[in-house]
Formats: structure tokens, sequence, C-alpha cells
């Protein structure tokens, strides 16, 4: 079983930055890929960002990319997203989802998920 909560959420205005973190806890996080998803009122659940295992593959949505970055952190058990240039578009609730396969993350799916944090972009 692996445990994620996800922090970092919040509120910015147009043009600014949050970075989003998300712990892992139970299952050795090493062997996992991770990825954080979005879903925003009224809209199906899309995935941001993906990370394997060794942060040798990404995946990021095109809405996203050369604004935001996934990336392990180097010794605790922990994901982060940097979110740069943020726009009201990416106003939504955003979730940390891990996976033994990283196709499966890049797919969209996750075998675990966690509880999600609120960013809100305002103008």
């Amino acid at each position: 079983q692996v445990q994620l909560v996800e922090s970092g959420g919040g509120l910015v205005q147009t043009g600014g930055s949050l970075r989003l973190s998300c712990a892992a806890s139970g299952r050795t996080f090493s062997s996992l890929a991770m990825g954080w998803f979005r879903q925003a009122p009224g809209k199906e659940r899309e995935l941001v960002a993906g990370i394997n295992w060794n942060s040798r593959a990404t995946k990021y949505a095109d809405s996203v990319k050369g604004r935001f970055t996934i990336s392990r952190g180097a010794a605790a058990n922990t994901v982060y997203l940097q979110m740069n240039s943020l726009q009201s578009e990416d106003t939504a609730v955003y979730v940390c989802a891990a996976d033994g396969n990283f196709a499966s993350i890049a797919s969209g799916r996750g075998a675990y998920w966690g509880q999600g944090t609120q960013v809100t972009v305002s103008s």
C-alpha cells in the first residue's frame, strides 16, 4: 500500500508560480512511477506530468510544456511539480498518483491516489 499526501496548493495571480509536493509512504518510493493530474470543475481529469522511477522519462501535457517541471526529491520520498507562468486555465484540483508502471501513469492511470490540493489562479 502507498499513501500520498499533497501540499503546496493555494491562490496565486496570473503569471505567478507555485511548487506542489507529494510525499509518499509505504511501498518503496524509488520503484514507483509518479504523476500529477488535475481536474477542473466540469472537466475530465487529465495528466499534467509524469515521471518514471529513475527520472529518465517524463511526460507533460501539451498545455504545460515549458511552464511546469516534474522532479523527484533526491533523498525524501517526494515528487514535486514546479509550476511557472500560471494561467487561469491552470485552476484545478491537483492530485498526485503513483504506479509501478510508468506506462500506466503516462496513459492517465494510477494504482494509488492522493486527496488533492487546490490551485487557484486569479487574474
